[in-house]
Formats: structure tokens, sequence, C-alpha cells
């Protein structure tokens, strides 16, 4: 997998270099792409994700607007960001577009979606296990300092966004 570098400053000041995976920087570039691409259209950027499948790499770009997202909305944003990735990102190799609508499962993306569905039942996946387990389900209790609160199993429970590798709403019928 080829990998980019980066120089990040801690809390401390202190520098580091962070090495970022090629779906990671990815993910970053399309973000930088298809948000102002969204604004225009009158639609928010809920996540993007970049990963290998079975059939290869996928990327897949989750948009939505007030009203919900129509089958015309996603063919036009597809069309467009792909006209755009494949004239500005010659590294990305072949891969697959998707372009969808967040559904009731609707991931988390952004420090500011975590404060913005705060009550909402949510499930986390992390990284790296902690205490045993890398699956947590509960309501979520907003962000603060980068660490996501959840209460889960009749107890506080505080992930940092860093060890989160994905956040979803579970069954979300509303607009927050």
């Amino acid at each position: 997998m080829s990998q980019d570098k980066a120089k990040e400053k801690n809390a401390d000041g202190v520098e580091k270099t962070l090495v970022r995976p090629k779906e990671t920087q990815v993910v970053a570039q399309v973000w930088a792409i298809a948000e102002p691409l969204c604004s225009d259209e009158g639609m928010e950027l809920v996540y993007v994700q970049f990963r290998r499948e079975s059939q290869g790499r996928v990327l897949r770009v989750y948009i939505d607007k007030h009203g919900g997202v129509t089958v015309d909305d996603c063919a036009r944003v597809s069309r467009q960001m792909g006209d755009i990735i494949d004239a500005t990102m010659d590294d990305i190799g072949p891969y697959s577009l998707e372009v969808s609508s967040p559904g009731s499962n609707r991931p988390l993306g952004r420090k500011e979606d975590y404060k913005r569905f705060k009550g909402n039942k949510v499930h986390v996946k992390t990284r790296h296990p902690i205490d045993g387990r890398k699956n947590f389900r509960g309501i979520l209790r907003g962000i603060e300092n980068d660490l996501v609160a959840l209460s889960c199993d009749n107890k506080d429970i505080y992930l940092s966004l860093e060890e989160i590798s994905i956040a979803r709403l579970v069954n979300f019928n509303g607009e927050n």
C-alpha cells in the first residue's frame, strides 16, 4: 500500500510525522472535491469511504439534503464527481464510484456530526480493541476534546476520534 507523510503538531506543539495510507489520502482529496460540489447543489456531504473489496476499489460518497436525496441527485453528483476525479486524481487507480443517500444507518464523519446527532442511538466500531471489544452500541452523548462520549451498557465510554473506524446512527429516521 502506498503511503504519504504529513506533519502535524500535537497538543503540546511538538511536530510529529504521520504516515497515511493511500485510502486516507484519497478520502481527504475527495472530501475537498465533493464538499463544495455538494454545497453548490444544495446538498450535504455526509461521508466518504475508499476501500478495497472483492470486486476492486470502491469509492462511496454519501450525500443528503432536506427532504431526502433522489436517484437523479445521486446521478448528477456522480457524473460531476467522476469527471473531476478522473481529471485531477491521476494516482487513484481503477475504482468504482457509488453515490447514495446515507439511509437509516447514517455514517458520522465529522466532529460536527457527533454534536448534531447527540441523543441518538449509534453503533461505533474501533480500530483496535478497547477493554476487549471493538463494537459499541449506545446513546451518543456528544464530543469534547476529540473524545466521543457514549452511554453504553449503563456506563459512559469515551473513545478518541482517531480510534474510531466507523460510527453510524442506528435506525435514524429524521433530520437533525
